[in-house]
């Protein structure tokens, strides 16, 4: 298995990942079942995450995708920018599939423009949430599907990169600081 010297150690196996992926996958399944969702992924972080999780979900759903950017290496730049390309998602079921919730600046300005736009239903699924970054104005701010709540750490691995590299690491890792 690849480990790259910037690498620290493995937070979340890659079975450990496959196994939540695929109960999330269960759940959505219920929620969703008899409905024709849209699930839209938030490139390019939860693509890897977002491939499987679709895979898992047994029932009929579209896919699109949409970009939103607030980071500059390991740093967010507090600047959240969502692309004005999104689907018509007027009355639609929406899932957002997203890979980390961090200091949730990026999915409550997501959640705002997109309840903008009148869906049926708007939810979250993250992989990774980690609520200790949250200052006190999104300190309540929960997706509705999660896969691991995590410590403060600066994750790579499974979609997650620093600076695009480490996206193909199978498993989410500790970055050294």
């Amino acid at each position: 298995m690849f480990f790259p010297n910037e690498v620290e150690r493995v937070l979340k196996s890659e079975d450990e990942i496959k196994r939540r992926v695929a109960e999330m996958g269960r759940m959505l399944t219920e929620e969703y079942s008899g409905k024709n969702p849209l699930f839209l992924c938030v490139l390019r972080g939860a693509s890897v995450f977002f491939a499987d999780l679709i895979r898992n979900v047994e029932c009929p759903l579209e896919i699109d995708f949409i970009r939103t950017s607030s980071y500059v290496g390991t740093n967010s730049s507090g600047d959240v920018s969502v692309e004005e390309n999104i689907p018509d998602i007027q009355g639609r079921d929406v899932v957002v599939v997203e890979d980390i919730v961090d200091t949730a600046r990026t999915l409550s300005k997501l959640k705002t423009v997109l309840q903008g736009m009148k869906p049926s239903s708007l939810k979250f699924a993250v992989l990774l949430d980690k609520p200790s970054r949250r200052d006190e104005e999104l300190a309540d701010f929960k997706a509705d599907f999660t896969g691991f709540e995590i410590e403060d750490y600066f994750v790579v691995g499974y979609g997650l990169d620093v600076d695009g590299k480490y996206r193909n690491l199978p498993y989410v890792g500790v970055l050294k600081n």
